[in-house]
Formats: structure tokens, sequence, C-alpha cells
């Protein structure tokens, strides 16, 4: 079976690396396409992981838009689909690269398989543009990975065919255990690491925070930074924030926060650098959505800067906790975990055990 592995954003490319690679061990033909719709951040993971792609689309552009960027897409991906005649082509999650590339393939009468499926707010706002591009992959989809039970039965609810349905966890937990694997390797020193080390103060919680939705840029990105300026009067606290490069982030973010005591504004980091960080925070304050699926397997509080969350598993398990982008709300809900976390009492991570690369592999191997 002829196997092409399509994405484009860093998030894409952490989730698709691990079966990437268990493709590769078990001696199926596959082949790489990245649209590169993050350059900068993607190309960090893909050293990372060990992945030279097949073909870089290198479709980023400065300010480009959805439309602009979809019919990109549209159009290269016919030239590849029609150079490779792959069996298969393999997507992932909820990126405008993902939709665009299903069609693609529709197009030309080529399989889908649709990796980390399911997941829902049934809001088309939030998350803006994934929901429907969720939505649009499982119309078009032949094959759908679930990432847990209740992706599963979103699908079964739409109409998707059981058969064509198969749950295996989500691959963010095989990467995320590769990843801290090789970072407690001794033999492997990242200077990024080395260097953040020096900066935090070991005798403060660590308040890690990252935004970059859509959805919050404006006054929800605002909101968010007057609640770390309230967290930061805490002499027990330094928040560390990788600025995303987004110019409605950073912009923002900098103006607001720059120069403020007990804030570390840093740079977007890399993957295992960002692991790291994890693992040395006390709560993690983001609106991204691999976060609140890794964090649980560290052991870390999630509170959630979005009203409605795809991933309402870790919430009903009590790993994360939705705000939005109410000042108040983040404020207090920070503040109450900084004076009464003490660990998880559950520790099972709902987004699985880091064993979906093989499950989805062994589902393919029985269909060659």
């Amino acid at each position: 079976m002829k196997i092409l592995i399509c994405f484009g954003t860093r998030p894409e490319a952490i989730k698709m690396a691990p079966l990437y690679h268990e493709l590769l061990q078990n001696n199926f033909e596959v082949k790489v396409c990245v649209t590169a719709q993050h350059r900068q951040m993607l190309d960090q993971v893909l050293d990372f992981f060990n992945i030279s792609p097949d073909y870089d689309l290198d479709l980023m552009q400065p300010n480009q838009t959805l439309n602009g960027l979809s019919s990109r897409i549209l159009s290269e991906m016919d030239i590849v689909l029609s150079l490779e005649k792959p069996d298969l082509v393999l997507v992932h999650g909820d990126t405008t690269s993902s939709a665009m590339i299903a069609l693609a393939a529709f197009h030309l009468g080529i399989k889908i398989g649709h990796i980390e499926a399911g997941l829902r707010t049934y809001n088309k706002q939030a998350p803006f543009p994934e929901e429907i591009n969720r939505q649009i992959t499982s119309k078009i989809a032949d094959l759908h990975f679930t990432p847990t039970s209740a992706a599963t039965q979103n699908l079964l609810m739409e109409g998707i065919a059981s058969i064509s349905i198969v749950e295996t966890g989500n691959t963010v937990i095989d990467a995320l255990l590769w990843t801290i694997n090789k970072i407690q390797d001794k033999k492997y020193v990242l200077d990024e690491i080395e260097a953040l080390r020096l900066k935090l103060n070991s005798n403060k919680k660590i308040v890690l925070v990252t935004g970059h939705r859509r959805e919050n840029f404006g006054e929800g990105i605002k909101n968010l930074c007057a609640a770390l300026l309230e967290i930061a009067q805490r002499e027990d606290v330094i928040v560390v924030y990788p600025v995303h490069l987004n110019p409605n982030v950073k912009v923002v973010v900098h103006e607001l926060l720059s120069q403020q005591q007990n804030i570390l504004l840093i740079p977007p980091v890399s993957y295992p650098t960002f692991v790291w960080l994890m693992q040395q925070s006390f709560l993690i304050v983001t609106d991204s959505g691999g976060i609140q699926e890794e964090a649980p397997t560290l052991g870390k509080p999630v509170v959630v800067t979005r009203s409605v969350s795809e991933r309402p598993e870790g919430v009903i398990a009590g790993f994360s906790t939705l705000v939005g982008t109410n000042r108040i709300k983040i404020v207090k809900a920070i503040n109450t975990i900084l004076d009464n976390f003490n660990g998880f009492d559950n520790q099972d991570n709902p987004y699985g055990v880091g064993k979906a690369s093989v499950q989805i592999v062994d589902y393919l191997l029985k269909q060659q």
C-alpha cells in the first residue's frame, strides 16, 4: 500500500510524526507532502522528528487569506496527487490544509484516512475555521481514526458507518512520550533549554501561557494579558509566555506585558523545549487543543481560554477548566489552582497511553 501523509502546521507535524515512523517500520511505501502552512515552526518539528518531505509546497505567505490559501492547496495538491497516485492519503485534524487536501484527493478518486477524527463543538464559529474543517473532512474521508469514545459517538450520530471508524487514542501522546524519552537522555543537549533553565527561578511556580486562536484576537488577547498582569503581582509566580508569531497576538502581548515584573516573554520555542517547559510548569493557560491532550500525561492542570472545547474529555475528568476570555474568570481559575492543587486523583489520560500509531498501522496492515 502506497501512503501519502500530508500536513501543513506544527501541531499536525507533531501528531503525524510517530505515525510516519511506525508506517516505515512496517514496510509501507510512505511519501510526505507538507503545505508549510506554518513555515518556521513546522521546520523545527520536521528536523526534531527526522522527517524529510518528498514535497514541500511552501505555501506560507504574509497576511494570506483562508480562501487564498485554500485555492493554492487545491491547485498544488492536484499536481502532487496526480504524480504519486497513492492508495491512501492521510490527513490530520482540523486545519485548512487537511480539509483542502481531503477535497483534492476526493476529486481524484483517492481514499482518505482522517487522523484525530470526530472532534466537535457544533459551533461553526468556535474554533474558527477548524470546526467546519473537521466536519468537511469527515464528510469526505473513507477511514476515520478517532482519539476517544466521545469522538466516535459524534461520527456515529452524524451517520458515519461504524465499519469505517477505528478508535485509537491520540497520536500526540505517542509524540509526547517519544519526546520526553529523547530530552531525558543525557546525551541530548538543547541550548534553548539550557538558556531557559538559567532564566527561571526554581523557587517560583511557573504559569506557562500560550494563545493563538483567531476567535480570541482583539479583546480576548487583551483580557488574557490583563489577567496575567494581575497574576504576576504574586511573589510566588513567574509567568512564561512563548508568544505566537501572528501579529494579532505578538503586537498586543508585547505592548501590554513586556518589561513587567514576573513575566517572561520569549519567542516561540521548539517542540522539545516546550515539552520541557510543560514539565517545569505548575499550570498551563492555553487555547491550544494539543496541550489539553498532553497535559494530563504530565500531571499538569490546564486553564482553557475558550468558551467551548472540542475536547470535553479533559474537562469532564477534571484535568482542564474552561474559562473563556473573561479576565475575572481567568484570574480566579489560576489562583484557585496555585493555592489548592496537589495533584490529580485520577492519573489516566483520557486521550490515550501512547499506542495510537501502532493501532492505526495494525488496522492498515489488515487492509492490505
